[in-house]
């Protein structure tokens, strides 16, 4: 599946928002970067669905433009005026051109969903390769009103408990993109977050 961070580019605080191409062109998460609408054009005329992993600000900003370019269908776990899905845990959901499974992983955002299929996981913010704070397996932060660390604990367990063996690519709201033994990437974040240390305890 030909996947793009259509966001890499941008100058102001925003998350990775994903283009995956194929039968189903899809969005996941639209991201906070003005002209983001462009960078999708780079790549294609119509884009068929956007999938939210949450509501944060920073990946859902650009949401009323992607959908005036492209008139789309938006999915979601949480309500919001764009939505024309509903997601709930263990729904199917077509991105680009493979099927995931929908997993309620709430901690980070009361929201959130994780998205994997046979080959790929789309974790958002609940898992990250790599993001300032930790290389090789970090996570979500907790720290802030509404969130729980002890929450994103079970969540990261919850995604490993139904993660196939063979997922060898990781596309996160934040942080590089990953090729190999994504497995093993959320493992260690998994012990990480159970060390129950300030993720940024300069903060």
């Amino acid at each position: 599946m030909e996947v793009h961070n259509v966001t890499a580019d941008a100058e102001t605080f925003t998350c990775n928002a994903y283009l995956a191409l194929g039968e189903t062109p899809t969005l996941v998460d639209a991201g906070a970067m003005p002209g983001v609408v462009d960078a999708i054009e780079e790549y294609t005329d119509s884009l068929d669905r956007v999938v939210l992993t949450h509501q944060h600000g920073d990946h859902v900003a650009e949401l009323d433009a992607v959908v005036e370019a492209f008139d789309p269908d938006v999915y979601a776990y949480a309500e919001h005026p764009r939505r024309t899905h509903a997601l709930d845990d263990g729904d199917a959901v077509t991105i680009g051109e493979e099927t995931f499974e929908a997993v309620f992983t709430p901690g980070h955002a009361a929201d959130h969903l994780a998205f994997v299929s046979e080959t790929t996981l789309f974790g958002g913010d609940v898992v990250v390769h790599d993001d300032g704070a930790f290389d090789y397996g970090s996570f979500g932060r907790t720290d802030r009103p509404g969130q729980s660390r002890e929450r994103l604990i079970q969540s990261i367990q919850d995604l490993l408990d139904r993660m196939p063996e063979g997922v060898e690519h990781m596309y996160s709201g934040h942080g590089g993109v990953f090729h190999g033994d994504v497995r093993d990437v959320v493992e260690t974040a998994l012990e990480r977050a159970e060390r129950r240390e300030p993720k940024y305890p300069d903060d």
